[in-house]
């Protein structure tokens, strides 16, 4: 009787601790499968919000497909016609390169002038900073539209705030600049609108990241001697790149699209021939010429080249975000 009970006991401890087991097994397995399941919906909402209207773009990208077929024609099958009519179109790639720097000059100083403003805001004072972050709201509410007649007034010939200033500065020549009628100064126009109102999200994504960075790794740099510039370029910087590269990757993606901001401007009387970017391209070719094939073409041309463009970005944005994480 002893014998048995001291087995029993004996093995009591091995079978309690043998039997949670499976349990923690299954616990694991869903804490690995649930995140999946909860980002389906997710998944299943951008594939049909927009792999549906890029499945129906590519379809009629492969058609004829004009006026005609929006009152009920059949259209016409034409295989890649489209596309080699595109391709081999001389003012298509001009317009493309002429967007591709539009997009730099646009990006870069967004990424520059939103980076100042949001290490700004961590030495300023709070009311400064709360003032400063609720102007950028404002400025973010701001449809483009609105903000396009408002630079509008600012650059005008004749009434303009800017051609005023410029004439009291020593400038005079500049004292009725036309800047909506030439190229270069719709340009001007359109980059500063831009930049205006691309600068809220970089600047409070920027501002948010910095206020994570460790105070004491800070401090750590500056009892080794380092300088400011030192420690935000060797301290600082790489704990930001992570959100400075996914914001950086949104302001190409936008700016390589701008529309609104040359759409409005054109309006004005300067050539369109030559202030035509992507956006206003396509949109001209479709709207405006009844080519609904061709624009459907060139609208997919442009998505894979502006995939090209960024995919050493994504790539290396994907690679620092697994290094964090590891």
């Amino acid at each position: 009787m002893m014998t048995t009970s001291t087995v029993e006991a004996e093995a009591t401890p091995e079978m309690t601790s043998r039997k949670p087991a499976p349990r923690v097994r299954r616990r694991r397995t869903r804490g690995a499968v649930l995140p999946y399941l909860l980002i389906t919906p997710l998944i299943l909402a951008v594939a049909v919000a927009l792999g549906w209207p890029l499945l129906q773009q590519f379809v009629m990208s492969l058609q004829k497909f004009g006026l005609e077929q929006q009152f009920g024609a059949d259209p016409e099958w034409v295989g890649f016609a489209n596309y080699v009519k595109i391709l081999t179109d001389p003012s298509m790639w001009i317009v493309f390169v002429r967007s591709v720097l539009f997009c730099a000059v646009a990006a870069s100083l967004s990424m520059v002038i939103g980076m100042l403003v949001a290490l700004l805001l961590t030495k300023v004072s709070s009311w400064a900073r709360v003032a400063l972050q609720v102007t950028l709201l404002l400025v973010w509410a701001m449809p483009a539209l609105v903000t396009m007649v408002i630079w509008q007034w600012l650059f005008d010939a004749r009434y303009g705030l800017v051609n005023w200033l410029l004439a009291r500065i020593g400038f005079p020549d500049m004292a009725a600049y036309p800047w909506t009628s030439t190229t270069i100064g719709v340009f001007t126009i359109a980059a500063i609108a831009v930049i205006w109102g691309s600068l809220p999200l970089i600047i409070f994504m920027i501002y948010s990241a910095l206020t994570q960075v460790p105070t004491e790794v800070l401090e750590a740099a500056d009892l080794d001697g380092a300088g400011p510039w030192k420690r935000f370029r060797e301290v600082t910087l790489p704990l930001i790149t992570p959100a400075v590269m996914i914001v950086g990757l949104l302001q190409i993606v936008w700016d390589l699209r701008v529309f609104t901001q040359i759409y409005v401007l054109q309006q004005a009387g300067v050539s369109v021939d030559e202030t035509n970017l992507l956006g206003t391209y396509i949109y001209r070719v479709g709207i405006g010429q009844g080519s609904y094939g061709d624009a459907s073409a060139l609208a997919t041309v442009v998505l894979i080249l502006t995939l090209l463009l960024t995919w050493r970005y994504i790539a290396k944005m994907f690679a620092q975000q697994k290094e964090a994480s590891e």
